[in-house]
């Protein structure tokens, strides 16, 4: 979409501009935000890896939004599923039976381990992880949930308070949560010199908190299987097979958390399917449909969905498995495998985003680290190398203002620059984000 600055036409639509953002000051109350210092950008359409606003301005879109759009924006074949169904049954209770709801499940559950063979559908992560929870518990008659500082598993009561980072301070409302540090070799917690030793140190860490904790008392393990917002953090060799062991041991559930690294984003369809563990309970949204409609949900392992064949459930949603949902699920998972999406995502992330990520890293001191997979990968901005200061939120700041006026739409989080554009995306728009990157970085006054 283009128009030529001086028309009528643009004109009218840089009024549509106007218009959306005053009506979203007065009116709409954000996330995560002092309301008075906003300033949202605003957005009109978008296609693939783009978007644009009513005036015709195009971003290329390396967020993915809230990294939740792996199939891209307006993919035609989600869009029709969406329109068709709407048109057949635009919605319906979750105790009646609907086609698409099965088939999503078929879908999601083909995707998953032997023995992972029921879903409970949920209408985002964050009620995933709360379900993910009480079916553990439930499971096991236990009540802790153990988690690690730097993670984050959502907004409601018990998601938000198993979340490590500073969103959970303000809303410690449930119980029975323990917080333990997971791997993560750059600002290492347990002053490890390589990957082999951080996955050994962290584990016995890991040993030593349900020790102390009681394992008799412990329900689960949530881990994210590679920590999104938290940084991207990869596991080092061995941990995740070393989580399972300890849980294993003391039968306690392990919960892998892939609303984030799900669904292709790490080039696998699950980000575990790397590293070779199987969890008890899956906990999936964002990339499964791409949020096209809000859609979540707790891929099950079969001894705990035995639990309710004659003990009810206690728990339900009135939009759980939402056909509109449903529907774009199906399509979007259909799509992602007819169209190599997931293989895409492998291949640029190995041949092309990381390379590249890796000569950002040797031309700009700013640059403490690179780490990823697939479409997912992060930017570490230091202020020394050799102290591995962070870089200032002012710092950050600037650096997504940059971008921003580079037509690059960013994702960033504390001092990083997370690089996730849609697994879709093709070699050339990586270019043209690494080009806006080097710029940036190379800014003479960056400090």
């Amino acid at each position: 979409m283009t128009l030529t600055e001086g028309t009528p036409q643009a004109s009218e639509h840089a009024d549509l501009d106007d218009l959306t953002y005053q009506l979203d000051r007065a009116h709409v109350f954000h996330s995560w935000s002092a309301q008075a210092a906003l300033h949202p950008l605003v957005l009109a359409g978008g296609s693939g890896c783009r978007v644009h606003d009513h005036a015709g301005r195009s971003y290329l879109d390396f967020s993915s939004q809230l990294v939740n759009l792996n199939i891209g924006h307006q993919h035609p074949k989600v869009v029709a599923a969406i329109v068709e169904q709407a048109q057949t049954l635009a919605t319906v209770a979750p105790q009646h039976a609907v086609r698409a709801r099965g088939e999503a499940a078929k879908r999601i559950t083909a995707r998953a381990p032997d023995g992972l063979n029921k879903v409970f559908f949920t209408n985002g992560g964050a009620d995933a992880n709360e379900n993910a929870i009480r079916m553990a518990r439930l499971h096991t008659g236990r009540d802790k949930v153990l988690s690690t500082y730097r993670s984050y598993h959502g907004n409601t009561g018990a998601a938000v308070v198993a979340t490590g980072d500073w969103r959970r301070i303000p809303n410690q409302y449930a119980r029975a949560h323990v917080h333990f540090f997971g791997p993560y070799l750059y600002r290492s917690e347990f002053w490890s010199a390589t990957a082999e030793q951080e996955s050994e140190r962290a584990l016995h860490h890991l040993r030593r908190v349900i020790e102390a904790e009681g394992p008799s008392s412990i329900a689960a393990i949530l881990l994210e299987t590679i920590p999104g917002t938290a940084g991207i953090l990869m596991p080092p060799p061995g941990y995740l097979a070393g989580v399972r062991e300890l849980a294993s041991k003391h039968g306690i559930v392990l919960i892998l958390d892939e609303v984030m690294a799900g669904f292709g984003r790490t080039g696998d369809w699950f980000a575990f399917d790397a590293y070779d563990v199987v969890p008890d309970l899956i906990t999936f949204a964002k990339g499964v449909n791409s949020g096209y409609v809000p859609a979540g949900g707790v891929i099950i392992a079969d001894h705990i969905a035995a639990d309710f064949d004659d003990t009810v459930f206690p728990g339900g949603l009135t939009y759980s498995g939402h056909p509109l949902a449903m529907a774009a699920i199906v399509a979007a998972l259909d799509a992602m495998e007819e169209e190599g999406i997931v293989e895409n995502a492998a291949t640029v992330g190995r041949d092309h985003i990381g390379p590249a990520l890796a000569g950002l890293a040797e031309k700009h001191e700013i640059v403490g680290e690179v780490r990823g997979t697939g479409v997912f990968w992060a930017l570490e901005l230091v202020a020394d190398r050799e102290t591995r200061e962070p870089v200032s939120g002012a710092v950050m700041a600037r650096v997504k203002s940059e971008l921003l006026a580079r037509n690059l739409l960013a994702f960033t989080a504390d001092n990083r620059i997370h690089v996730v554009p849609p697994c879709i995306v093709t070699p050339a728009e990586v270019a043209e984000a690494v080009a806006a990157y080097d710029e940036v970085l190379g800014l003479p006054d960056l400090s």
